[in-house]
C-alpha cells in the first residue's frame, strides 16, 4: 500500500542497490520472522536522510536498521540489557544502553542467533 511504512522500507532497500540493500532486506526478513507482532515504521526523516530510517517496534523500538558506507547496522536501543551469548554485538559498545551489530560485505548473517537476540529484545520490552 503506497505511503505505508512497509512500502517506504521497500524504497529504502531499493535505493541501496548494492550488497547493502540486499543485506538490509535479508535482515528485515529475519527481524520480522522473529516475532509476528513486530511493527514496521520509518522514523527520523531529515534533510540529510529524507527517506528516514527503518524501525521495528513492539511496545517500543526493538531495533533500527541503517545502511552505512561500509556496513549495514542493526541498532538495539536497550542492547546493553540483552543477553548476547553468541557475541553478535560489535558496535556502540561504549554506550551504557545502546548496542549495535555491523554487518559487512560478504559476512555470513548468523540467522538463528540474531532471531534469538531479537526475541530477547521483544521480551525485554514487555
Amino acid at each position: 500500500m503506497p505511503g505505508s511504512a512497509s512500502a517506504e522500507i521497500d524504497a529504502i532497500i531499493k535505493k541501496s542497490d548494492d550488497w547493502r540493500g540486499e543485506t538490509l532486506s535479508r535482515l528485515r526478513g529475519i527481524v520480522l520472522g522473529a516475532d509476528p507482532a513486530l511493527v514496521e515504521e520509518v522514523k527520523w526523516k531529515k534533510p540529510s536522510k529524507p527517506e528516514g530510517v527503518p524501525v521495528w517496534s513492539h511496545d517500543g523500538i526493538v531495533c533500527i536498521g541503517e545502511t552505512l558506507k561500509n556496513a549495514v547496522r542493526l541498532t538495539f536501543p536497550k542492547g546493553a540489557k540483552l543477553k548476547d551469548p553468541k557475541q553478535l554485538f560489535n558496535a556502540r559498545m561504549d554506550s551504557n544502553s545502546v548496542r549495535a551489530i555491523d554487518f559487512r560485505e560478504g559476512e555470513k548473517v548468523p540467522e538463528a542467533a540474531l532471531r534469538a537476540l531479537i526475541r530477547e529484545a521483544v521480551r525485554l520490552k514487555r
